[in-house]
């Protein structure tokens, strides 16, 4: 059963988010993934994909579903790893590994394949997580292939 406390504690985080003060915004997330929890983790997939959301808010919330290794997350986290910027994608990559759903393999073949940056790298580890050995693995981040 739920504890009465922490959904007390949860709504009051989820009323952190929708302040107008970003820096307030950012730490809500980190509580919401550190508290979890259905509550935590039904606002952090719906914040991952917040087209209209900060970008560090975005990238946390995928860092965060990441630390709840919910298969649930997985669909938004595919999404999250066409994000704008280089934060959202990265911590999507990275969470996808954690949670391990072969669900993912396609996608993060594709961002290894068109990234050069520690995206690509976090895509490849997912992978490598995943059980799945890349033929991106075996390029430096220097060299992707042909």
């Amino acid at each position: 059963m739920d504890d009465p406390a922490i959904n007390i504690r949860v709504k009051a985080i989820l009323g952190e988010l929708r302040d107008v003060n970003k820096a307030r915004r950012r730490s809500a997330v980190m509580k919401l993934g550190m508290i979890g929890g259905e509550q935590a983790l039904r606002a952090l997939m719906r914040l991952v994909e917040n087209q209209q959301e900060d970008l560090i808010v975005r990238g946390r919330a995928a860092l965060m579903l990441g630390k709840l290794k919910d298969e649930r997350a997985v669909p938004h986290l595919i999404r999250a790893l066409d994000a704008p910027g280089f934060l959202t994608p990265y911590h999507a990559a990275q969470a996808l590994g954690k949670i391990g759903d072969p669900r993912a393999i396609a996608a993060l073949q594709n961002l290894a394949a068109g990234s050069r940056d520690k995206t690509r790298s976090a895509a490849v580890e997912a992978l490598r997580q995943l059980g799945h050995e890349s033929e991106y693995a075996v390029y430096g981040d220097d060299h992707p292939p042909i």
